[in-house]
């Protein structure tokens, strides 16, 4: 969780040319809950909300937006819980990883069939 709003405030101040000013700026924080939202006049929003499943599980959902300097709007809806962070919808789609390699592929699945003598205990 402390990930998610790290990225958050650092969008702002990625993205924040100038002071921006500030058009929204709720928050309530509870000790099972959490929602806060944020707008700037320089296109920067962000919602997120969260709530505390179980002793230590936080089940939490946000999005984020901004235009970029090329005047291009981006925004993130996320979600994070057991399972970790999963981005659930970006525009622009955000780039993914090249497929690894069939011989380094094959070398990663001789390392998991034969774990050393270590790894076995």
């Amino acid at each position: 969780m402390k990930l998610i709003i790290a990225l958050s405030c650092l969008l702002v101040v990625a993205f924040a040319n100038e002071d921006p000013n500030v058009l929204k700026n709720d928050a309530e924080v509870n000790v099972d809950s959490f929602k806060y939202s944020y707008e700037f006049d320089n296109s920067i929003k962000a919602d997120q909300q969260g709530e505390l499943k179980g002793a230590d599980i936080w089940y939490v959902t946000g999005q984020n937006s901004h235009t970029s300097p090329e005047g291009e709007q981006v925004s993130i809806q996320y979600q994070a819980d057991e399972n970790g962070y999963q981005v659930l919808g970006a525009n622009p789609p955000l780039p993914t990883s090249p497929p690894i390699p069939e011989a380094i592929q094959r070398a990663l699945d001789y390392i998991r069939d034969h774990p050393s003598q270590e790894d076995r205990h």
